[in-house]
């Protein structure tokens, strides 16, 4: 057996492509597994804040085209990065168990440990209008500056003093072996991480039954159920990735617990809500809590990000 994989070349990439390739080969013994790597739009823009580089699929657009050609068989993402509805004649066919999907606050050499305790106006590095928006929130006499690059580049920059302190995702610090690096673990609900966020995709091409088949074993119930339920809302809201849109969902049996929010570019207005629903109906419960959310007036303040940013849009 032999399956080709595409993946971005970053070393969380790799990892994360290791992690399916090994999964796979305890699946499947004696398969073989070539890696191809792909310089994706956000890996060759990393000057420009994300925001601004407009669309979706900046980290994933180039690795499903390889796959739609058929020049691989398989495309490894991190899934909150996935468009929520993808590209036409692929499809998302396994989605592994989920790593711990909280942000991590990191702190720079000998500063403060936790948000809390940062001085008035210290710097917070972030890519994310997400992070941005919540620390808008929660401290809004600190300065939020633009943090780019792969993990690596990023911890770099935080040594140099670009900032005084960064957010990141726990997930990608843990897969690295950098969880030593936290100062504090940002928790959930208060701070809800992005939809998807800490979850390995593996995508193909629909109708590709012989790679859906191989590739079916690593698929997490639990963690596809909670992972719908969050895209859902991200998509009813029409959010994108690159919106201050936050969701997490939690599975206890065919129970599943969904909280979301929405938020102003500056965090001066943030709208929360959660919703419990069966597991069967995940898509639906995502659905339902954007409904509530933009019936409290989500709608307008994803109108004005849209003005303030023209740039940003929907999956």
């Amino acid at each position: 057996m032999k399956l080709r994989l595409v993946t971005r070349g970053s070393a969380l990439a790799l990892r994360q492509a290791d992690t399916v390739r090994h999964a796979l080969e305890a699946f499947h013994g004696g398969i073989r597994i070539d890696v191809v790597t792909v310089r994706t739009t956000g890996d060759r823009e990393t000057d420009a804040p994300l925001s601004s580089l407009g669309g979706t699929g900046l980290f994933t657009s180039e690795l499903d085209r390889v796959v739609a050609a058929g020049e691989a068989d398989i495309a490894v993402h991190s899934l909150k990065d996935v468009p929520t509805v993808t590209a036409e004649g692929l499809r998302i066919i396994a989605v592994l168990e989920r790593e711990d999907a909280r942000d991590a606050f990191v702190p720079g050499p000998g500063g403060a440990a936790t948000l809390e305790a940062l001085p008035r106006g210290a710097r917070v590095g972030t890519s994310s209008l997400r992070r941005r928006a919540l620390l808008g929130e929660i401290r809004p006499d600190l300065e939020v500056v633009e943090l780019r690059g792969n993990l690596d580049t990023r911890l770099h920059k935080l040594r140099a003093g670009a900032c005084d302190a960064a957010v990141l995702a726990l997930a990608g610090l843990r897969r690295l072996g950098r969880e030593d690096v936290t100062g504090e673990i940002l928790e959930a609900p208060p701070w809800l991480p992005a939809a998807g966020q800490g979850a390995i995709a593996v995508v193909a091409r629909d109708g590709d039954d012989a790679t859906r088949t191989l590739v079916a074993p690593l698929d997490h119930a639990s963690t596809r159920f909670a992972i719908t339920a969050e895209r859902a809302f991200l998509r009813t809201l029409r959010g994108g990735c690159q919106v201050p849109v936050g969701a997490f969902a939690t599975v206890d049996a065919a129970r599943l617990s969904l909280h979301g929010l929405v938020a102003s570019l500056d965090g001066k207005r943030v709208l929360r809500g959660a919703l419990e629903g069966d597991t069967a109906a995940a898509d639906a419960t995502g659905v339902r809590l954007a409904s509530e959310l933009l019936d409290a007036g989500a709608d307008e303040v994803l109108a004005g990000i849209r003005t303030a940013a023209p740039s940003v849009s929907a999956p």
